[in-house]
């Protein structure tokens, strides 16, 4: 991905294409595509939160969870929602909603394993380099969404 300093607008819609292109890695397993995506410079670290995990630092360790996620994840899909892109400089900002359709390994018999919904809220931050713009940072979060059981005891009659 290799892009040009332009207008805003085409330096949102590159940076969006980038994050684009991030679920679209993990989507068919290409831990190779998945690496060429996250910054390689060594003056700045890049950072990582999955749902539920520590802050992993460091570019190596950060692309070793996407490789342990990968191999135990036998089918995953992203249709991502509300997807907002920020720019300063040579820095963006993308905050989306993860709709995440995940299966894990198959149990006898069957062709997938059982699948699982599960929504997160994302933190992408970009850095603009001489290659186009690379990962920075990842933070995924959990929704912990209510049940209607829930929502309907706080709706008043």
């Amino acid at each position: 991905m290799n892009d040009t300093p332009g207008t805003a607008a085409s330096d949102a819609e590159v940076v969006e294409a980038a994050n684009t292109a991030f679920y679209d890695a993990l989507e068919h397993g290409d831990l190779d595509a998945l690496g060429d995506l996250w910054l390689d410079d060594d003056s700045l670290t890049v950072s990582c939160v999955h749902p539920g995990w520590p802050v992993l630092s460091g570019r190596g360790e950060v692309l070793r969870s996407y490789a342990l996620i990968m191999a135990n994840t036998e089918y995953i899909q992203f249709f991502l929602t509300d997807v907002e892109v920020s720019l300063i400089d040579d820095t963006a900002l993308v905050t989306c909603t993860e709709n995440i359709l995940s299966g894990g390994p198959a149990e006898e018999g069957n062709a997938l394993g059982p699948l699982v919904g599960q929504l997160v809220v994302a933190t992408n931050v970009f850095r603009r380099t001489p290659d186009g713009w690379r990962l920075w940072s990842h933070h995924g979060s959990p929704v912990l969404a209510e049940s209607e059981e829930e929502e309907d005891e706080e709706t008043p009659s």
